[in-house]
């Protein structure tokens, strides 16, 4: 019997639109950051961050790291970040010579606990750094309201977050800066890429400066920058995937849907009242042990499935320094349980179909 074709975890989408599109800018010779930025940057910051200015970047780690220089963050500083993410978020703020301080998650949606970052505030704390984790948004009331009453700033890590909303108001609109990332896997790409959402003029000036040498004009550098930009190459792609992330996101939202009233004996992820969910990942937890469940989907029904961060970044060998001792209880049973299944835009009735029998077979023969 012929083994039906594998369902991958996720799965970039590059179409003929997006070719074009690339090979207009090498017939162009304007290949190095030119009009195609400034187009992505100004169409996207129109479409998903009601008109803020944005700065392209070449990568998201990029977006956060010029994001933190640029709101003076560096050493002596706390940046209050969770655990329970990709590294980047805390390398980030371990770049500047600044030190990330752990907190632990809730366990609905799993981002920052809100109490848990109140109690880890000091006086060197400068900031909070939620993140918007899988596409579901952090509770940016509860820790917008401890920034200003604590005098600390927000900024928001969006990676996994393009067009999510919290309280009727897009993420990458609280902080003094939110970073997207465009990196293949992601709601949308530019084949690889960040975007930095700016509060004001100085932070869009300042970044924009960081990510040139400290330049605006050639070779007149006012301060120590990097190398970080975006070619027109990947503007280019990341402006055509911007016209089509509504339907994408609408029918990972459908996917997602599909999925929570089918699934049985798993934890399918909850939404707030107040926020919508974009579905970067579907993430489930599980009761059996994680790992057979997720060799079964592959090697039994060829589902595909994540398993993300089950290091958290506490105990990571890079990081241990920051973290001696710490105990971050919803974290550590977060990493041992989720497993986020295919959600992605490509999918059909028939692979969802598949996805559910799988999850449910597996699932009730190890109860």
């Amino acid at each position: 019997m012929t083994q039906p074709e594998f369902i991958p975890p996720a799965k970039p989408i590059i179409g003929e639109e997006e070719r074009n599109a690339v090979d207009s800018v090498l017939a162009s010779g304007m290949v190095a950051q030119g009009p195609e930025v400034a187009a992505f940057e100004q169409e996207f910051g129109d479409q998903l961050v009601d008109g803020r200015t944005c700065v392209a970047v070449n990568s998201g780690t990029s977006g956060l790291h010029l994001g933190l220089l640029a709101a003076g963050i560096g050493p002596g500083d706390e940046v209050i970040v969770p655990s329970f993410t990709f590294a980047a978020t805390a390398n980030s703020v371990a770049l500047t010579g600044a030190t990330p301080v752990f907190v632990d998650i809730e366990p609905t949606y799993f981002c920052l606990d809100p109490r848990a970052v109140e109690a880890a505030i000091t006086e060197r704390t400068r900031a909070i750094m939620p993140v918007h984790l899988f596409g579901h948004p952090a509770d940016m009331t509860a820790l917008g309201e401890i920034a200003e009453r604590r005098g600390v700033m927000l900024f928001e890590d969006a990676a996994q977050a393009h067009g999510a909303t919290w309280n009727g108001a897009s993420v990458g609109t609280f902080g003094t800066f939110a970073m997207f990332s465009l990196y293949p896997t992601k709601n949308m790409t530019s084949g690889e890429g960040g975007m930095v959402s700016c509060v004001d003029d100085e932070i869009v000036r300042r970044v924009k400066l960081l990510r040139n040498q400290g330049m605006e004009r050639q070779y007149a550098n006012e301060l120590v920058g990097l190398n970080n930009r975006m070619t027109d190459i990947h503007a280019a792609i990341g402006r055509v995937q911007l016209t089509k992330i509504g339907a994408w996101t609408a029918t990972r939202q459908h996917n997602a849907a599909f999925l929570d009233a089918h699934l049985e004996n798993v934890v399918v992820p909850p939404v707030a009242e107040t926020a919508t969910h974009v579905y970067h990942q579907y993430t489930i937890r599980v009761a059996q042990d994680r790992d057979e469940v997720v060799r079964r989907l592959r090697e039994e029904f060829q589902v595909g499935s994540g398993v993300y961060y089950p290091i958290p970044n506490h105990r990571l060998e890079s990081l241990q320094q920051y973290a001696p001792g710490l105990d971050l209880p919803e974290t550590e049973r977060a990493a041992a349980e989720v497993i986020s299944l295919p959600v992605h835009p490509s999918l059909d009735q028939s692979h969802l179909d598949r996805i559910v029998e799988a999850v449910n077979t597996v699932v009730k023969a190890g109860a």
